[in-house]
């Protein structure tokens, strides 16, 4: 079908179904209300819930019970007695299944138990005697009478499915962008600063509500810091502007034009992006492999926001950068090449492994499902995976189209290739690479002594004409102890694990040093070449076209042992554009060139979701919450937007303006909408007319987010370095989580070793090593999402760990401890100037003579109390004892993880350093740090 007959045919699905289907089959007087109700509601409810156990199957009935046919209900099942008794819904046993009482129904999952819509449905409809018209019947009938409409899409596994009907309100995402009109200016309504108020504007006033007044400066400036940089604004940038004499409108512009210039900027939409893309920098699952060089993909997307690169070319790059340069589109070694060899590490960026247990079939069938998901979660807002068994359950996907999508990855291959480091890459490494090949030097030490000893117990043999065996064999053969070697020549219970050990160590550290070699987490498209277990990088192939292509198809029920109907490379065909590969941009079979052609599908001027996606993630990241509260999920399972029509602008202002970020960010950051203040002069009214708070009369406070908080305390201190780029560092995190025996397939996970300089320990967190395995619990109990799927929105619980964690967690005291340090250092004497210090770092404000006079007798109090107490130097251990379970004997056995970075630490001022002063400075900074003035953004 060419994209002008699609066009066509959903307009007159969505437009004009009603009249046409009544004029087409008219009304026969004889329907029933009975037949109308099976017609439309109980049998598509039989289909969908019953009869896949109760009829699909002649031979294999559940319950001997057939649900299939009228028939079948009147003759029961085992029991005998009938399910229904027309014209009673209570004599039969079917309807009081329905009703899932007493912990016992059907269908047996209560989660799939019937609405009570459904239910009063299948009650009316045996009150009305049962009717069961013939299959032409109900097809006229749900001609005639059928809510919602129709989408044409490339079919679905039945007739059913395929002809079924929508809710048009749930088929928003998929319209055409519409470019509405500008609203007017309501009356009492000052003129919009920006087209998006003009929309925004309009609901208020239709709900009776006005705008709050617009936030203070000071407000201002920290919402706007932290939303684009992720940072606090320091005192000397307040002061500044505070003190602009412009207008406020004209100064503010000034303030975002100089944080849209910022590096940071780049940094704070990368970590809202990395949400989404589901980044770490490790695989996960039973190894948890480091994953050396996906750092580079992260410091691609810093780059490319601050770059202000075109979202269109972000998208395409992700999808199939190396395409582009192996085609000969890109040089490789140019800047735009290095970063489209990066962008592609997006693909592989979900939980993956390859052991030497591993199915090849399996584990590649869960990258496929992997990709297809995300790409269909970040680019589209679809959750395709609903598709992957069955045809979506609510939207207008079929399973076709989700392995007709998957198929254009079913070429796509992992490589680490060889990629130069980019000209703005940080590739400095430090010392980091000789902890390293310290790690390596002792496995390969473990090693030599244990086949020393391996050599020496042969030589024993060898001298004696005997053959060589280890203890257990001798023994199994039943040899006489004199032809047995000493037991000094035989391994030890812990060398034969510490054999293990070290095995391990090598594979791990080894492959983790090419972290800094000029790789790349990359890809490329040809066969696929015989899976062998993964534990070091994967080099591209000389010769791409050696191995298999296999052919796509459907999966039963998602099984890749079960292949069904062939399918070929496509795209997601309600979206208004390709349906077949007839049509006039098809995704092409070849080998290469698939994801190309997908990519240019997505970015297409008329496909309607990805510019939707992207400009509703744009405002989500600014105002807390997307116009459509599901980012990603546009379907019938997902909000429907809270102003459709301003989201149609500023996708159409969005390809527009070339598909840039930074143009829309500057004009919403500009609107009133985002300047107003959070507190409403009426807030009963609002609370009454929008208790969403979804038509923003005022602003939404928000919690800093994991990073933005473990950020902010750095730049309290002034210990915050803020270089930009780079390969992973360690911060300290809870000594109980980072020494965990942290277990793996045949030994233990490294300890988490932080870096032994505080300028890489102090970096921002954008930058820690994100391994799946090993969370950083103050990040995670502030929120910081798991890596494993993608998230279109953080959560922002409030618990006791929280408090816990800020009151009583080291890292908490420690930061208060610097700052008291580094505010003492500046004026020793001044206590009043001190603690107004404190107040200017944490909240951007001055003391009240209130605040400064508590504070100054709080820390009096505490240097009191401090004068008595006495602490301990704390340092990092320099080894830890591991104790595991040798697998060929199942016996225990210990060793020593040695922790070689201890030796070069150096610490932050701990309280054993400090004089009793500044302790107790350091516990008025903490309950500054424990405030929510420094934890939320109004």
């Amino acid at each position: 079908m060419a994209r002008s007959a699609l066009h066509a045919a959903l307009a007159m699905s969505l437009l004009g179904w009603s009249g046409a289907a009544a004029a087409a089959n008219g009304e026969p007087g004889q329907w029933t209300n009975g037949q109308r109700l099976f017609a439309l509601q109980v049998q598509p409810v039989f289909a969908a819930k019953c009869v896949a156990c109760h009829g699909d199957d002649p031979a294999d009935l559940g319950g001997a019970f057939d649900l299939s046919s009228r028939a079948g209900l009147l003759t029961g099942g085992e029991s005998g007695d009938p399910a229904i008794v027309p014209g009673d819904h209570g004599a039969g046993s079917l309807y009081d299944l329905l009703k899932w009482e007493d912990g016992y129904g059907m269908p047996p999952k209560e989660t799939d138990a019937l609405t009570e819509a459904q239910r009063w449905a299948v009650r009316d409809w045996i009150d009305a005697g049962a009717p069961w018209p013939d299959a032409a019947t109900v097809e006229a009938i749900r001609e005639a009478h059928a809510p919602g409409v129709t989408v044409p899409t490339s079919g679905g596994l039945s007739k059913d499915w395929t002809e079924r009907r929508y809710d048009p309100a749930d088929l928003w995402a998929y319209q055409p962008i519409d470019d509405p009109p500008i609203p007017p200016t309501p009356e009492g309504f000052a003129a919009p600063a920006d087209s998006a108020d003009a929309f925004l504007n309009a609901s208020l006033s239709e709900a009776g509500l006005a705008p709050a007044p617009r936030a203070d400066r000071r407000t201002l400036i920290r919402r706007a810091t932290f939303d684009l940089t992720g940072l606090p604004p320091t005192p000397e940038e307040i002061t500044a502007f505070l003190t602009d004499d412009r207008d406020d409108r004209a100064a503010f512009a000034a303030v975002v034009d100089r944080l849209l210039a910022s590096p940071h900027f780049g940094e704070r939409f990368a970590s809202n992006w990395l949400d989404v893309v589901r980044y770490a920098d490790s695989a996960g699952f039973a190894n948890d492999f480091e994953r050396p060089n996906a750092w580079r993909y992260r410091d691609y997307v810093v780059r490319s926001f601050n770059d202000d690169k075109p979202f269109d070319r972000f998208l395409t790059e992700q999808i199939a950068g190396d395409e582009l340069v192996d085609s000969g589109r890109l040089e490789a070694n140019s800047p735009e090449g290095i970063d489209a060899l990066l962008a592609v590490g997006f693909l592989r960026m979900g939980p993956w492994e390859h052991t030497g247990m591993s199915v090849a079939k399996i584990t590649r069938q869960q990258f496929l499902d992997d990709v297809t998901d995300t790409v269909g979660q970040t680019f589209l807002a679809q959750p395709l995976q609903c598709a992957k068994c069955h045809d979506h359950k609510f939207d207008p996907i079929p399973t076709r189209d989700y392995y007709a999508i998957q198929a254009a990855f079913a070429t796509t291959q992992f490589a680490d290739r060889p990629v130069p480091f980019h000209p703005e890459e940080a590739a400095e490494f430090a010392g980091e690479p000789e902890y390293l090949r310290q790690r390596l030097e002792e496995a390969r030490a473990i090693q030599r002594r244990i086949a020393a000893k391996k050599e020496a117990a042969k030589k024993w043999y060898a001298d004696r004409g005997l053959k060589y065996g280890n203890l257990n064999q001798k023994r199994e053969e039943g040899a006489p102890p004199e032809e047995i070697a000493p037991e000094e020549l035989e391994l030890t219970v812990a060398e034969y694990g510490l054999e293990r050990v070290a095995k391990k160590m090598l594979q791990r550290h080894g492959w983790e040093l090419d972290r800094y070699k000029p790789m790349a987490f990359s890809v490329y498209s040809g066969a696929s070449p015989p899976m062998k277990p993964v534990f070091a990088a994967m080099p591209l192939p000389k010769d791409r076209t050696k191995g298999t292509i296999a052919a796509s198809a459907i999966l039963t029920g998602g099984d890749p042992f079960s292949p069904g109907t062939p399918v070929e490379p496509g795209v997601l065909s309600a979206a208004l554009l390709s349906v077949s590969p007839e049509s006039e941009d098809p995704v092409p079979a070849d080998v290469t060139g698939r994801r190309t052609a997908l990519a240019g599908w997505l970015t297409d001027p008329a496909n309607p979701l990805p510019a939707r996606v992207y400009a509703n993630r744009v405002w989500q990241w600014l105002f807390g919450r997307g116009l459509a509260a599901n980012a990603n999920n546009f379907g019938g399972g997902g909000a429907t937007p809270s102003h459709p029509e301003l989201l149609d602008h500023l996708a159409t202002r969005l390809v527009r303006g070339e598909w840039k970020t930074k143009p829309l960010v500057r004009a919403l950051m500009l609107s009133d909408a985002y300047a107003r203040a959070s507190l409403h002069p009426d807030p009963a009214a609002v609370a009454e007319a929008d208790p969403t708070g979804s038509l923003l009369a005022a602003a939404r406070p928000r919690r800093l987010t994991a990073e933005e908080l473990r950020d902010a305390m750095l730049a309290f201190t002034g210990e915050l370095n803020p270089a930009i780029g780079g390969a992973p560092v360690r911060p300290e995190i809870e000594p109980e989580v980072a020494l965990q025996p942290r277990q793996i397939m045949g030994s233990f996970a490294p300890a988490w070793q932080p870096n032994p300089s505080p300028d890489q320990r102090h970096r921002r967190t954008l930058y820690t090593l994100k391994l799946r395995g090993l969370r950083d619990p103050l990040l995670e109990t502030f929120n910081a999402p798991a890596p494993d799927a993608p998230c279109e929105m953080r959560e922002t619980s409030t618990i006791a760990p929280q408090a816990l964690a800020l009151m009583n967690g080291r890292s908490t005291y420690l930061r208060a401890l610097a700052a008291a340090d580094a505010v003492l250092a500046t004026d020793p004497d001044a206590d009043e100037a001190a603690v107004e210090s404190l107040f200017r770092r944490a909240f951007g404000r001055p003391a009240t003579d209130a605040e400064r006079e508590a504070c100054v007798s709080h820390w009096h109090a505490m240097t009191t109390r401090h004068a008595s107490l006495h602490f301990d130097p704390v340092r990092p251990p320099t080894e830890v004892v591991r104790i595991a379970v040798e697998e060929n004997t199942g016996e225990r056995f210990s060793y020593v993880e040695k922790l070689e970075q201890a030796a070069d630490f150096e610490p932050d001022l701990g309280p054993d350093e400090a004089d009793a002063r500044t302790r107790g400075l350091a516990e008025v900074a903490l309950v500054l740090l424990n405030a929510n003035e420094f934890l939320y953004v109004e």
